[in-house]
């Protein structure tokens, strides 16, 4: 049975980017394929457990059956590392993942095993990523985003904790690159870190797409309440405009896709939205959301057009620059209903990525 450890240099770095690349270009080459991401900081409630949302993904996405509490045995709740301080059960917790991963690897040609955060991320309990690789007996994939000296010197700093514990690091993928900087980039990191006896695996491309979210997102995630068009929810927000200029300025910056953040009170810019997204002119404009802000809501008339239109409407008590941050800040987190982008994954790791390297490799 093979197995391979998915690292990276900090968080959101792309380890979930790789996970599903890996896993849909596995299937062609094993039979059956586990997954489990031993350690989660961000879980959700399923089937009684508290399971991190990646488990969760993979599953669905692949119908990859482990069981959700074998897929992620531990999950970081509120509190968690303060009790761990306290009272240290570090061998209760090693037994949780090597049980865990017994289970997960069964019947199984191959096993994808997802850290979170850098090398040492969770050592505060005795489980850094780099001791779980170890623990598992696992070489290691490190995901680094694009650049070419802070990769080299993040790749480095991180391997240096795996060869410290005799963790094996297989190579590393750059993750993020621009499109027209890849083949630069490309051809330094390799010359660079074949020179510290480090494989290069793929680059994979910058794709803004995969970080775009939905109205539905920004809704779950803010704890924002919808006023209306909740049915277009799934609307994909690829531009945020925030709606504190005059209306008539406004239009040279509302593009397709965007979401308008912008006070309740300002009838002017939600009619501008609302004019753009009816009329449409050379370009094809239709607005992805709406967030009124400051708990204002516009007069009666102007709350019709508003259902009338389709346009997803957002309700916040923030004022608008603390929404506008709030929407920046969010991450976006690929989730089984996301078709589109897992299929772009796929293809992103099939054309970018060595899949024999590593399998040879491991």
């Amino acid at each position: 049975m093979k197995k391979v450890f998915i690292a990276a240099t900090k968080q959101n770095d792309g380890k979930t980017t790789v996970s599903l690349g890996l896993i849909s270009n596995l299937n062609n080459h094993f039979k059956s394929i586990g997954f489990i991401k031993p350690i989660g900081q961000r879980y959700l409630e399923e089937e009684g457990f508290k399971v991190d949302e990646d488990s969760i993904l993979i599953e669905e996405v692949f119908g990859i059956k482990c069981g959700l509490k074998d897929m992620n045995p531990i999950a970081v709740e509120r509190g968690f590392t303060e009790k761990y301080i306290i009272n240290p059960n570090g061998k209760k917790l090693t037994a949780q993942i090597k049980s865990a991963f017994k289970h997960v690897s069964k019947n199984n040609d191959f096993v994808v095993i997802e850290g979170t955060g850098h090398a040492g991320v969770g050592s505060v309990f005795d489980l850094s990523n780099a001791s779980v690789a170890k623990l598992l007996k696992a070489k290691v994939i490190i995901i680094s985003s694009g650049g070419i000296g802070r990769p080299v010197d993040e790749i480095m700093l991180n391997k240096a904790l795996f060869d410290k514990l005799g963790v094996k690091v297989l190579g590393v993928i750059i993750n993020k690159v621009l499109p027209e900087k890849a083949p630069k980039i490309e051809k330094l990191l390799k010359k660079r870190l074949s020179q510290l006896k480090v494989d290069v695996l793929g680059v994979l491309p910058y794709r803004p797409f995969l970080s775009y979210p939905n109205m539905s997102r920004i809704s779950e995630e803010l704890d924002f309440k919808f006023f209306s068009g909740k049915e277009n929810a799934h609307a994909v927000v690829k531009k945020i405009v925030i709606g504190a200029m005059h209306s008539h300025d406004a239009v040279s910056y509302i593009e397709d896709g965007s979401l308008v953040i912008t006070p309740g009170d300002r009838g002017d810019m939600i009619l501008t939205v609302l004019s753009c997204h009816y009329v449409q002119t050379k370009r094809e404009i239709k607005i992805s959301g709406l967030i009124l802000t400051g708990g204002i809501m516009p007069n009666k008339r102007i709350q019709e057009l508003l259902k009338k239109s389709g346009i997803p409407v957002l309700i916040s008590q923030k004022d608008t620059y603390g929404v506008a941050s709030l929407v920046h800040d969010l991450v976006v987190k690929i989730r089984p209903d996301d078709k589109e982008k897992i299929a772009m994954v796929h293809d992103m790791f099939k054309e970018n990525i060595d899949i024999d390297k590593i399998i040879g490799g491991i």
